[in-house]
């Protein structure tokens, strides 16, 4: 198992090299190029690379898997949460959402490290797509997106809403990551809402709430975006992702 995870590991890695090496900056048809490694799916050829599991090298890291989105709203976008389906569990504690779970081309959390890692680099937007169990779509995006590393809390930064979906996560804005064991800024908000997030007394938005399929009885516990659906209604799906702004 151990062999294969390695040559997974080292195909995803080629690839990954290939990607970033822009045709005209490359040496005839070898993984040689004179651009750096990608340090973030914004760096891969839009050009040839397909939606997919890629290797990135923020600065001052080993360098860790993520899923790229190449082929919608202009690709380059790093992927960071995604729902669809309710097969992993989001109500999870500290060190999960610190360093990661799921499957990257399936429900997953990039990892608060991680996000810290890419977003500490620059200026980065956020964009937010949700669907409804109607089959209607709504984003949210942000002109600024940010997180702070551990020793802050992974404190967020986010502001310059657009989109249809109304703005439920600016009131977030400056708030500490809070998980069901480790509070935040805001006490049991996590507890009492069944998720974890930057949670501000309690929230406008819990998208990595429990997934209840719709409409739900309970109040504020489900995949809940309060302006578009409400808080007794978990959205059947959402893709959080990042682009250098």
């Amino acid at each position: 198992v151990t062999c294969l995870r390695k040559t997974v590991d080292k195909i995803v890695e080629v690839l990954s090299d290939s990607c970033a090496c822009k045709k005209k900056k490359c040496e005839s048809e070898e993984i040689t190029c004179s651009v750096k490694r990608p340090s973030d799916c914004s760096d891969l050829d839009k050009a040839t690379c397909k939606s997919g599991i890629y290797k990135i090298y923020p600065e001052n890291t080993s360098g860790f898997n993520v899923f790229c989105e190449m082929e919608k709203h202009g690709g380059g976008w790093t992927v960071f949460q995604h729902r669809k389906n309710g097969k992993v569990d989001f109500y999870l504690d500290w060190e999960s959402y610190k360093n990661g779970f799921g499957k990257l081309d399936g429900e997953c959390w990039l990892g608060n490290d991680h996000l810290h890692q890419i977003t500490a680099q620059g200026k980065y937007k956020l964009r937010i797509d949700m669907q409804d169990f109607e089959k209607n779509s709504r984003y949210a995006s942000y002109k600024q997106f940010g997180v702070g590393d551990e020793k802050s809390g992974y404190q967020l930064s986010v502001t310059g809403y657009d989109g249809n979906a109304g703005d439920s996560f600016t009131d977030h804005n400056g708030q500490k990551f809070s998980t069901k064991d480790i509070k935040g800024n805001s006490g049991i908000c996590a507890r009492r809402y069944n998720g974890a997030w930057w949670y501000a007394g309690c929230h406008s938005s819990n998208l990595n709430g429990l997934y209840l399929k719709g409409n739900h009885k309970s109040y504020g516990n489900g995949i809940n975006w309060r302006l578009w659906k409400g808080y007794h209604y978990s959205l059947k799906t959402t893709t959080m992702m990042i682009r250098k702004a």
